[in-house]
């Protein structure tokens, strides 16, 4: 059941990384709400798939291919999702996800690059692409995406949580810097999400391992996250900026 934010409704919501996992499953809960929705990914059938989703439900929903470390390819993101669906009001900068285990001595140079383009540089850009329209209208909401990795150390690999951890902070800088000409910043920082990828690839028994690690006892959910990020969206969170949310189940609470 899906939490109503009546203020979301008619708003424009763009989520990269949309195409599955936690960004399909927030584009679909922004959907339910009534927002109209630009979802941005790599694998057109992916998204194609999500659009039709949102759209046999009743919603207004775009899809857009395209590489989010590619500053001129999110700029025309941001050009298709104001014609086709009018001003942004809401940027979740979600996609990224690089965190496969790899030692620090067997972490290259050219991934090192990769994983930090993957997931730090990518929201920066995002975020650069549509940041000057919601400065002009004196209103948004941005929502990046960090991880457990980059609060605390993990089994991530190195270059991954250093990545995440600049997310924390590229959210509490931005969020103080752009604060007085009303845009708000938050970010998410989820541990352990039971997504299809992982319940494609990771035995029952391991899944069962980690959810015991968790306080609340069992996995996050992509549904989870997308609430968090409705909360963070609508009015009932027009206070709060700078803020990192652990969707952790208690497993990080600093």
């Amino acid at each position: 059941m899906l939490s109503n934010y009546p203020d979301l409704q008619g708003k424009t919501a763009v989520v990269t990384g949309g195409s599955r996992g936690i960004g399909a499953r927030t584009a679909r809960a922004f959907a339910a709400q009534g927002a109209a929705i630009c979802a941005v990914g790599r694998d057109q059938e992916a998204l194609d798939a999500v659009i039709a989703d949102i759209t046999d439900r009743g919603g207004t929903a775009l899809a857009v291919v395209a590489d989010v470390t590619d500053s001129a390819a999110l700029n025309r993101v941001r050009r298709q999702a104001e014609s086709h669906l009018g001003p942004v009001d809401i940027l979740a900068a979600f996609a990224g996800g690089q965190g496969h285990p790899t030692a620090p001595t067997e972490l290259t140079e050219q991934r090192w690059h990769e994983v930090l383009d993957s997931d730090l540089t990518s929201a920066f850009l995002t975020i650069q692409a549509f940041l000057p329209g919601m400065l002009e209208r004196g209103r948004g909401s941005i929502i990046t995406m960090s991880s457990a990795a980059g609060r605390q150390p993990s089994q991530a690999n190195l270059a991954y949580g250093v990545a995440n951890a600049g997310l924390v902070m590229l959210t509490r800088h931005l969020a103080a810097e752009i604060g007085p000409r009303g845009v708000r910043v938050n970010s998410i920082a989820p541990s352990s999400i039971r997504t299809e990828k992982v319940e494609a690839n990771m035995p029952a028994d391991i899944q069962q391992k980690i959810a015991a690690m968790h306080p609340l006892g069992r996995m996050g959910t992509t549904e989870d996250v997308a609430q968090t990020a409705l909360f963070l969206a609508s009015d009932a969170a027009a206070w709060p900026t700078g803020l990192t949310v652990d969707v952790t189940g208690g497993r990080i609470t600093n």
